[in-house]
């Protein structure tokens, strides 16, 4: 993994995108004391377009300024791992020859994986085991989400600017 100095602001425009396009709609999960966002979009976006360490450059640190600008300061360092893990899985299993969408599904399945298993152990250690296993299926509808918006739009940016992807 080699990080480029000419990509920092690249990826600051995305991780600023990211927390923009999640901060937009955030949807509170009582029973966790946490929320559903479309972070996903952006993270697997970046870790598609970018591999690593862009994915998980955006990963931790858009999910660490999530938590910290919408008031959940308890989430943060578990979402700078999760979220970082996240895209570096998707970033790491991204094949470089095309992006049709069945070569997308197992890297996007392997980082929604690592999501809601990080949040179900986050979860159970701040909460307990009841609110660990309560996260699980809005972590999946998250995630899930995500993933549905980011095949087409990942698909359609490679059919027209296939030189935004890092080959």
């Amino acid at each position: 993994m080699h990080f480029n100095k000419r990509q920092l602001p690249l990826l600051a425009m995305l991780t600023a995108l990211t927390v923009a396009l999640s901060l937009l709609i955030i949807i509170p999960i009582p029973a966790t004391k946490g929320f559903v966002t479309l972070c996903e979009v952006g993270i697997y976006t970046t870790a598609i377009m970018l591999r690593n360490p862009g994915g998980l450059t955006v990963g931790a640190l858009s999910g660490l300024l999530i938590d910290l600008l919408s008031g959940y300061p308890e989430w943060c360092l578990f979402s700078l791992i999760i979220h970082g893990g996240q895209g570096f899985v998707v970033g790491h299993l991204t094949r470089n020859d095309s992006m049709r969408p069945k070569q997308l599904i197992i890297p996007l399945i392997c980082g929604s994986i690592v999501m809601v298993a990080g949040y179900f152990l986050a979860t159970s250690l701040l909460f307990g085991w009841a609110a660990g296993i309560a996260s699980i299926f809005s972590n999946i509808v998250q995630n899930g989400l995500g993933i549905v918006v980011t095949i087409p739009l990942v698909t359609s940016l490679f059919r027209i600017r296939p030189q935004l992807f890092n080959h």
